[in-house]
């Protein structure tokens, strides 16, 4: 019940934070501009990995998509990439997931298969909850430098005591769902994993008994081995022995093998 409990919410954490890094990807407010010190009000821009966009005190919103490749930072492109690679890699975890869970039943498979499919997408939701920590990350990294270097250039004139209008941005909110997103996706990965060591079979180990063949004075009793014979003269001659069911007779006059099973 434990090991279904685990693999469960792992499964849904992970979805949900499978979504979250799409739904971080699409956003437009990855980088918004910083209004401390900023005259201008009237128009707000912000800008994401696909398009940049400009607002108006009006409420009229208009976007431009980047219709270059070769003309983005390499930095942006990487952030790119980074997330298409996570979410290409968690979706196909969620499909993997979905026939790995203990409470679906699919034909004659085996738990030790599940136990591998458990496992196989747990590394997977790992992999696409880093790859979107890490795009964030580098975004992130490449507002605070780009931030620093126009404030630098705000007091360039007249040895610092004029400061110039320059358009800084700062973190958007596609950052922080990104952050979390990639958060839940990993520890979702992690419960998954964990859930793999209770799916894993156990091996079930016999201990080895002896025995031979009956001879034709052996009888066999149940509940221990008893030796008796049909002669009577003879019996009172005769040493049981409790654990190995021989005669001295028999132990003279046949040699000893054992079988194990």
């Amino acid at each position: 019940m434990a090991v279904t409990a685990c693999q469960g919410l792992g499964f849904v954490v992970s979805l949900i934070g499978i979504a979250g890094i799409i739904a971080a990807t699409c956003m437009d407010q990855w980088s918004t501009q910083d209004l401390y010190n900023n005259p201008v009000t009237a128009v707000f821009n912000y800008q994401g990995l696909w398009r940049s966009c400009v607002r108006e005190s009006s409420g009229f919103t208009e976007c431009r998509g980047y219709f270059t490749l070769l003309g983005l930072p390499a930095m942006l492109q990487a952030v790119r990439a980074l997330m298409i690679v996570g979410i290409v890699v968690g979706v196909i975890g969620i499909l993997v997931s979905i026939f790995a869970l203990k409470c679906i039943r699919i034909g004659s498979m085996e738990d030790s298969a599940k136990a591998k499919m458990t496992l196989t997408s747990g590394i997977m939701f790992i992999i696409s909850g880093l790859c979107a920590i890490a795009g964030v990350s580098v975004f992130a990294n490449m507002l605070v430098t780009n931030f620093w270097m126009s404030t630098a250039n705000m007091f360039t004139g007249m040895g610092g005591m004029v400061q110039t209008v320059q358009t800084r941005y700062t973190f958007g909110s596609a950052l922080f769902v990104g952050w979390v997103a990639g958060g839940l996706t990993l520890i979702g990965g992690v419960m998954m994993c964990i859930a793999c060591r209770g799916l894993v079979p156990e091996e079930t180990n016999y201990k080895a008994v002896s025995y031979h063949a009956s001879g034709p004075n052996v009888a066999y009793k149940h509940g221990g081995f008893k030796a008796s014979t049909g002669f009577g003269p003879n019996t009172q001659n005769k040493k049981i022995y409790d654990g190995g069911a021989r005669t001295e007779d028999e132990v003279q006059s046949h040699p000893s093998k054992y079988d194990y099973v």
